[in-house]
């Protein structure tokens, strides 16, 4: 069936209600919209769906995140799994709470139990929730920072990490197998709960995660000595970290926290920001004018679904506000907790510090400072939730910390995805810590920087939206592999990982060795001098990624090299 006889079938078959119908009358005529709504089906990825919201089969709607569930549902009774039940938590997004008991009451109609939040929650907290409630499963409707009109639906296993291999691979079969959608099971909210198939979860849960994120805090005395003085400015974006960050940072005794009013509420149209990310400096417009009017020490900001942190710190001796990337927040919380935790005589001996393969190779360094081991994982925190189930099942290692270059980092293991909500208690308990000694966030960095030597990275990310853009990605991707670039800019390849067909390659000697990894559509380039970029397709967005770092003996130093292999990295693809 071709996109215009989908198209047909969506205006006409009565499954379809009629909202849904008129959304795609009025579309009528305009052929390459309706190609893009129905030319495949919105893609069950292996951490769930992403899409725009609206009305056919490559949309976000109903219909698509049903579908999704039954064959989740179905997966969930193949395993035995009916009991256990399933938690569910959403974010302020358009149609979150909607998809939400859609989904709950897909799965109710399967037989399975669901306890789903009662309004918003952070997606950490899901994590956290369903191993509290000895669940089977977890989904959380949220689509992360992308932009305003679109939403997404991620999946969760038993351990609170995003579903892994092989789940994953099995689960997405079993959403492929649902063709019809009339084979979608659902059931009425009343006859549910009325069977206690329906259960809502609310403060309790709350109360028990601020319980488990209050053990993780290191220096307390060093929080009732400098809380009061401390200036934070936070925004949660119009997201769901608003009383979560708030929460946790009243009851350790930070009272000096202003929230931005504008940006304070739930809105799912995202109206003061075009693009409700932290990595996005715009984002972050009328948090640094509110700092600016309080002489803020720090400005925060959380994302949607409050798993991901961007900071800004302010240099007391110029009185600018420093932007830090994802890499130096996440490797400022490493070295604070490590350092601490050796002065405490909290480390173990076989600790282990987990990153991702584009994450900052400083962690490599503050690693061996504190005598961890250093763990590398493809790109996406599921896969450093993986890790700490590993752990816990063979002994090999102790979590000590967790972190990927976007922003996310996991502190404590009560949660097994990122939790913004943590890095915040985190990064005030440093502050307070640095403070305490007259150093602000920015003098740790530097010194930080002297220490380990000065390391800066970069992100490119080049947008290629519909069926055209996603046979350009590909097609990028297969040149530079049946073409291996030898040099870089300034820097010669001295290795070219393949982790599709998992293998390194060494340029010296033409020693092919395995990634040790997983496969993925991933192109890495080792560079002489500890530089490196990184190639990838993003698992979320329409787009094309290139990472890069680089290392060098002076901050200034650094910042030349790096924007001379953006420049080189960037012309790979033009």
């Amino acid at each position: 069936m071709d996109y215009k006889e989908r198209y047909e079938q969506w205006c006409k078959n009565p499954i379809f209600d009629e909202g849904t119908k008129e959304e795609l009358r009025k579309i009528a005529g305009d052929e390459k919209e309706i190609e893009d709504r129905f030319y495949k089906d919105l893609s069950f990825g292996t951490g769930g769906l992403r899409g725009v919201i609206g009305a056919g089969t490559n949309r976000m709607n109903i219909y698509t995140v049903t579908r999704a569930t039954q064959g989740l549902a179905n997966y969930i009774r193949k395993q035995g799994g009916a009991e256990k039940g399933v938690a569910i938590a959403f974010d302020s997004r358009n149609m979150s709470a909607e998809f939400s008991e859609k989904a709950a009451l897909c799965l109710n109609a399967n037989g399975i139990r669901t306890y789903r939040f009662e309004t918003l929650r952070p997606t950490p907290e899901l994590s956290f929730a369903l191993r509290e409630l000895g669940c089977m499963a977890g989904i959380v409707i949220t689509a992360s920072h992308n932009p305003p009109e679109y939403n997404g639906y991620k999946v969760y296993w038993e351990d609170g990490a995003q579903i892994t291999a092989p789940k994953d691979r099995e689960i997405i079969d079993e959403v492929r197998a649902v063709t019809d959608f009339a084979s979608v099971r659902m059931m009425e909210r009343a006859e549910a709960e009325e069977k206690g198939l329906f259960r809502v979860i609310g403060q309790e849960m709350d109360d028990r995660y601020m319980e488990e994120l209050q053990k993780l805090v290191l220096s307390p005395t060093s929080i009732q000595k400098m809380a009061d003085s401390l200036k934070i400015v936070y925004t949660p974006l119009h997201g769901t970290g608003n009383l979560p960050v708030r929460r946790v940072l009243f009851e350790l005794g930070f009272t000096n926290v202003q929230v931005v009013p504008e940006q304070e509420l739930p809105d799912g149209s995202f109206s003061t920001v075009s693009y409700p990310n932290p990595e996005d400096p715009k984002a972050f417009a009328l948090a640094l004018k509110l700092a600016e009017e309080t002489d803020a020490d720090l400005v925060l900001a959380t994302d949607p679904d409050a798993d991901r942190l961007g900071v800004y710190v302010k240099d007391t001796k110029t009185g600018e506000y420093i932007p830090f990337t994802g890499n130096m927040s996440g490797l400022l919380i490493a070295e604070y907790e490590l350092s601490v935790r050796r002065e405490l005589g909290l480390l173990p001996k076989n600790g282990a510090l987990v990153k991702t393969i584009v994450s900052s190779d400083m962690a490599d360094g503050i690693a061996k400072e504190y005598g961890v081991e250093v763990i590398e994982v493809l790109t996406g925190f599921k896969y450093i939730g993986e890790q700490i189930k590993i752990f816990e099942q063979t002994g090999s290692h102790e979590y000590m910390f967790g972190y990927e270059e976007s922003y996310g980092c996991l502190v404590g293991t009560h949660a097994r995805d990122k939790d913004a909500v943590a890095a915040v208690m985190a990064l005030c308990e440093a502050a307070a810590y640095y403070k305490e000694k007259g150093w602000t966030l920015w003098d740790q960095m530097q010194k930080i920087y002297e220490k380990y030597g000065f390391y800066k990275e970069d992100l490119v990310s080049i947008t290629m939206k519909g069926v055209d853009g996603a046979e350009r990605i590909q097609k990028i991707l297969t040149d530079m592999r049946e073409h291996p670039r030898k040099k870089i800019g300034a820097y010669q390849v001295t290795a070219l990982r393949d982790y599709e067909a998992d293998t390194r390659l060494s340029l010296a000697d033409g020693t092919i060795t395995s990634t040790g990894l997983p496969k993925s559509n991933v192109l890495y380039y080792e560079l002489e001098r500890g530089a490196w970029c990184c190639v990838r397709p993003s698992g979320t967005e329409p787009k094309v990624k290139f990472y890069m770092g680089v290392k060098e003996d002076s901050l200034e130093a650094a910042e030349k090299a790096l924007e001379g292999l953006k420049q080189a990295m960037t012309e790979l693809v033009q």
